[in-house]
């Protein structure tokens, strides 16, 4: 290991491309698909004739061809994103964000298969104090997986700036907690993009040239996968749900043929495809947050037990040798 876009008008409804709401007459199929991930519902990704393909699913489905496909492959490289654990917090949304992270870990353990790592992608903690950090990572480490890497969120770096994370989590990374790493011919960066927080996400000069310098010497079929906390595309700005000098970095990852950026931070599943390069924003493990612009801030959402257990969840990814994409699958923890 080395050194570890809106489609949404002001309400909130989906626009086309010239900013109208988008209705089901004039949305196709496949973003109908894609959009219905807001709504509730399970999204898998498979690969079909060279297409990336969306379908929603139930949680408990493993019949996704991509999925059961990489699943059954001793070769296949497949590991699992949680995200926003939010450990610490306590209000209305969930009074036991530590016991619905167990029930997380408790799924990740009874997936079928040993997943060859799990990736945390950020606001492990809620108030970044040193005990709300010792309690995550002992909690991940009943994780049955070989490695578990992580980012930071913002509530990861409130008032030290991100000092007691990287003494527990940052070893081996560079600058603020940025790295890569390679297996089964993949290619993994890690951003930050929480430590210079005003409103939007950033990145600085310095990350980007990391970026630029990790991945001169690879080949352009080389499947690339980005993790970073907040969105590297414009989700919803107003909320801060986007980062500012992303497209910096999306610009060096063009000549790839297989992009995958996976984030965490907004609670809710999304997939957005531009070119060769695909977003998924996971949903959370502690509380739901709104859907953008149908509420007058992020704040979290207090909602009966049974649609708070189907908001929170995990997601598995398979990856074969000579597939062009990853195979993704969101699983609710109901």
């Amino acid at each position: 290991m080395t050194g570890h876009w809106n489609d949404y008008d002001h309400d909130g409804a989906p626009a086309d491309a010239t900013g109208r709401p988008g209705t089901e007459n004039g949305m196709s199929r496949r973003q109908l698909m894609r959009h219905a991930a807001w709504f509730g519902g399970a999204v898998v990704l498979t690969v079909a004739g060279g297409q990336v393909v969306s379908q929603v699913a139930e949680a408990r489905d493993s019949t996704a061809p991509g999925m059961a496909g990489a699943a059954a492959d001793n070769g296949a490289l497949r590991f699992v994103q949680v995200s926003d654990s939010h450990i610490g917090f306590q209000g209305p949304a969930n009074m036991d964000v530590a016991g619905s992270f167990s029930e997380a870990i408790h799924q990740v353990n009874s997936l079928g298969f040993r997943p060859d790592f799990v990736m945390h992608s950020g606001d492990l903690t809620h108030l970044s104090t040193a005990g709300q950090f010792d309690q995550v990572k002992q909690m991940m480490t009943g994780m049955r997986t070989d490695r578990v890497f992580t980012v930071p969120g913002e509530h990861d770096s409130i008032g030290d700036a991100g000092r007691a994370y990287r003494r527990t989590f940052g070893t081996g990374t560079l600058g603020d907690g940025w790295y890569s790493f390679d297996t089964h011919g993949v290619h993994f960066i890690a951003l930050v993009n929480t430590m210079s927080l005003e409103k939007l996400g950033h990145l600085g000069n310095t990350q980007i040239d990391f970026v630029r310098k990790d991945i001169a010497g690879l080949s352009s079929d080389t499947p690339v996968v980005v993790f970073s906390h907040i969105p590297l595309f414009a989700m919803y700005p107003r909320w801060g749900w986007s980062t500012d000098d992303a497209l910096k970095v999306i610009a060096l990852l063009r000549r790839f043929s297989s992009v995958t950026c996976l984030n965490g931070h907004v609670h809710q599943l999304f997939t957005k495809t531009e070119g060769n390069i695909t977003f998924h924003s996971a949903t959370t493990t502690a509380y739901p947050l709104p859907h953008p612009g149908r509420a007058p801030a992020p704040t979290p959402q207090v909602v009966p037990a049974r649609q708070l257990k189907a908001a929170l969840g995990i997601r598995t990814v398979g990856y074969r040798r000579g597939d062009r994409e990853l195979a993704v699958k969101d699983e609710r923890l109901s």
